[in-house]
C-alpha cells in the first residue's frame, strides 16, 4: 500500500515549507549568534536573509498556485536561496568551525540540499497536486 495523499490546503501543508521553516529557525538561533562580530554585516547578514527567504518564497508562490509561471518563479527563487544558504553554511563550517558546530552545519547543509531537490520536483509536479 502506498502513502495516502492528502489535499494541499495551504503552503503549510507542503513538506518543503515545513522543512525549510524549521531549518531557518535553527540557522537563526544556533548558527548566526555564534559567528564572530566581524561577520555581522556580511556572512551572517546574507545567511540570515537567504534562510528566511525560502519559506517566505514558498508561501508567496503558493498564492500564485493557479498561475504556472508565477508559481514557478517563486519556486525557482526559493531554490536559488536554498543554494545560497548551502554556500553560507559551508563557509560557516569551513571558516568558523571554532565558533559554530560543524556537525550541525553539515546537517543543515543536507536539509537545504534536500530542500532544493524538493523545490525542483515541486515545480515539475505542481499540476498533478490536489490543491482544492
Amino acid at each position: 500500500m502506498g502513502l495516502k495523499k492528502h489535499p494541499i490546503r495551504s503552503y503549510r501543508d507542503l513538506d518543503v515549507y515545513q522543512g525549510s521553516y524549521d531549518a531557518s529557525i535553527i540557522v537563526l538561533t544556533k548558527i548566526l549568534p555564534k559567528l564572530p562580530k566581524e561577520e555581522k554585516y556580511d556572512l551572517a547578514d546574507q545567511l540570515r536573509r537567504s534562510a528566511k527567504a525560502i519559506p517566505r518564497l514558498i508561501a508567496e508562490g503558493y498564492a500564485k498556485k493557479h498561475q504556472k509561471k508565477g508559481f514557478q518563479k517563486y519556486i525557482d527563487d526559493a531554490m536559488a536561496e536554498a543554494n545560497e544558504t548551502v554556500v553560507g553554511l559551508c563557509q560557516c563550517r569551513d571558516i568558523y568551525y571554532k565558533f559554530v558546530n560543524p556537525q550541525l552545519c553539515e546537517e543543515l547543509i543536507d536539509i537545504y540540499d534536500k530542500t532544493g531537490r524538493q523545490l525542483y520536483k515541486l515545480g515539475i509536479a505542481w499540476d498533478s497536486f490536489n490543491t482544492r
